[in-house]
């Protein structure tokens, strides 16, 4: 027969089986539905894509430019943007090790680089944000959800290049899609581009436009896109001002725990918990920042 395996008594209570404040695990509950709601609004924007893939833009041709910098840089100032955002998490993991070890100084030092890193990314977004509500080459939108493009990366301004000096101040939104066509008439070598990069010839491109053609657009707003479908849009403000609007209130949530710091509030209470959870939060930002750049800018 044989002999039963002594386990020991199970748990009976008394001490706690995971070492876990009631703050951090409030936090932890915070975190999960906070995942879910950034997971719907993922899924959202995935199935839009899907649902449109001939009119959807693609993001390399939506966000190439650099500040200060001239010429064509896909997506690089959004990769810098996370580079600058992991970094920030980085400094955070500091901040939380020397908490543990009670060192007061080094806490400041990588809480203030991890505030610095935040704000920055918050810089960097509202001149993203700027740029794409302005405008960059122009487009046309048509009757059939399309947005068309002068190709070639040229922008529309060359096509308005024929007009009379004192009819072009610099916009486009003064002109019309017939005049448009007429100027494509009188230089054959330009054409257009639709929005999911399928090019027509000059020939087609004025037909296309005569059937087509509606107005001319510039920038993106949350009615109009110059860069193709408008839920584009529509979700880019959307998922990435939800996620800023994180950002910025994990900011002001550091500062005035940077201010406790300062006055010496977790020193008395003899350990710096606090930094930990804000710690939590702080990763979880940076983490769904990881998703919404590779879902949103990438795929």
């Amino acid at each position: 027969m044989q002999e039963k395996t002594d386990y020991g008594k199970a748990w009976q209570g008394g001490d706690k089986p995971y070492a876990a404040s009631y703050g951090k695990l409030m936090m932890w509950f915070f975190l999960i539905t906070d995942t879910l709601t950034f997971s719907a609004f993922l899924a959202a924007y995935g199935f839009s894509r899907f649902k449109y893939p001939d009119v959807w833009p693609v993001p390399e041709d939506v966000f190439t430019h650099f500040p200060f910098i001239s010429g064509e840089h896909p997506l690089l100032f959004v990769a810098l943007m996370t580079f600058i955002l992991i970094m920030s998490s980085v400094t955070m993991v500091l901040a939380v090790n020397y908490g543990h070890k009670m060192q007061k100084n080094k806490v400041i030092l990588w809480l203030s680089l991890t505030i610095v890193g935040g704000c920055i990314f918050l810089g960097s977004q509202a001149w993203e944000w700027g740029h794409f509500i302005h405008g960059d080459k122009g487009g046309i939108d048509t009757k059939t959800e399309f947005v068309v493009h002068i190709a070639e990366g040229e922008d529309l301004s060359s096509v308005y290049s024929l007009m009379d000096a004192d009819k072009y101040d610099g916009t486009h939104h003064h002109f019309t899609v017939d005049q448009i066509i007429d100027n494509l008439i009188k230089k054959s070598e330009y054409n257009i581009r639709k929005a999911d990069r399928q090019y027509l010839s000059n020939k087609e491109s004025i037909e296309y436009l005569k059937k087509n053609g509606t107005q001319v657009l510039l920038g993106a707003n949350l009615e109009n896109n110059e860069y193709g479908h408008r839920l584009f849009a529509d979700y880019f403000f959307f998922i990435t001002g939800f996620h800023g609007f994180h950002v910025f209130s994990g900011v002001v949530i550091l500062i005035i725990i940077l201010i406790n710091v300062i006055k010496g509030t977790y020193e008395r209470r003899g350990h710096y918990e606090m930094i930990e959870k804000v710690g939590l939060y702080w990763h979880f930002v940076d983490l769904v920042w990881v998703f919404v750049f590779t879902f949103f800018y990438l795929v």
